[in-house]
């Protein structure tokens, strides 16, 4: 019989960061393409929202891109190996994922996107990465290993799943579970009401006013990112931080406040081992939220809810 722990272990995959860097930082730069084209026609939507990828059952996908009378939508099937592009007239066009350049890649949508009759003129290069090297002329990346970004995928969907249930806790103005691809990251954002500081920028290459509209109200952010440590970690952060935030006691025993980071993490290999992943997971999730709601004084009375509520009321 297969225990709890060991089922665990399948479900949470293993994935050392130095062992698919090469192909991380590949596939950064084709989901900085793809969130380019829903960039260029997806409304503007408060903090960017509009821009990310959605976890999908098969990948990571630019969902229903509104286009003149219709939509399109793009999706990497990590599990079929083929960037999918479909319309909402039917028609489709497919493009292998395998060992090719970013330029070969972005050479390759443009042209699917030009024979579906869609027009997507993208910022020449990538945001949030230093050097930022023009898409069309970076032949340097260019490796792609389709089991390394299957189990990224893999990791990116466990994530998904705790951090919707934590998500549900929460009735106050919050984002969706959703993958930032200038970071790279899987993350979720609950709001305090209140207005915060303009941020100060610096991210490179990109603009501070771009900064300043994501963090334009106060948050506790957390989400899951393939750095930080061994195997990625998830992590939990406040803008701004209030006083003693990162003195604040987190859960599970594994979680660390890391000050070249600003904010907490707790690695995946930690959670990828324990009896039980989904709950430290939760714990960390929980924890760090306190940190930046408690330590800042949020009404969290009237921001928060218990998502089984009405359980007793309906049956699904």
């Amino acid at each position: 019989m297969t225990t709890g722990h060991a089922t665990s272990q399948v479900l949470w995959p293993s994935l050392r960061v130095e062992d698919w860097s090469a192909t991380r930082d590949t596939l950064h730069m084709w989901t900085q393409i793809v969130g380019k084209i829903r960039l260029k026609h997806a409304p503007m939507v408060n903090h960017w929202w509009q821009v990310c990828l959605q976890v999908s059952s098969r990948g990571l996908i630019a969902p229903a891109i509104p286009y003149h009378s219709g939509v399109f939508d793009i999706e990497f099937d990590f599990l079929g190996e083929q960037l999918h592009i479909r319309t909402s007239v039917g028609d489709t066009r497919r493009i292998a994922l395998q060992n090719r350049s970013v330029a070969d890649f972005h050479a390759e949508v443009l042209r699917a996107l030009g024979e579906l009759h869609i027009e997507a003129a993208i910022q020449p290069h990538p945001n949030e990465v230093e050097p930022a090297v023009q898409f069309a002329d970076n032949f340097e990346q260019a490796t792609y290993d389709p089991e390394a970004a299957s189990a990224f995928w893999r990791q990116l969907m466990q994530a998904y799943r705790v951090m919707d249930e934590f998500r549900a806790r929460f009735v106050g103005k919050a984002s969706p579970v959703q993958f930032f691809w200038g970071s790279m990251d899987l993350a979720c954002a609950r709001f305090s009401g209140r207005t915060a500081p303009p941020h100060p920028g610096g991210a490179p290459h990109l603009g501070d006013w771009v900064m300043r509209e994501a963090y334009s109200r106060e948050l506790s952010s957390c989400g899951f990112w393939p750095g930080g440590g061994e195997e990625g970690a998830f992590y939990s952060y406040a803008y701004p931080a209030p006083t003693g935030f990162d003195e604040h006691e987190v859960a599970p025993e594994a979680a660390f406040f890391s000050a070249d980071y600003g904010e907490f993490l707790l690695p995946y290999e930690a959670v990828r081992t324990a009896t039980d992943p989904e709950g430290d997971v939760l714990r960390f999730l929980q924890t760090t939220y306190e940190a930046a709601a408690d330590r800042g004084g949020w009404d969290r009375g009237a921001l928060e809810e218990d998502p089984a509520r009405w359980d007793d009321q309906y049956q699904p």
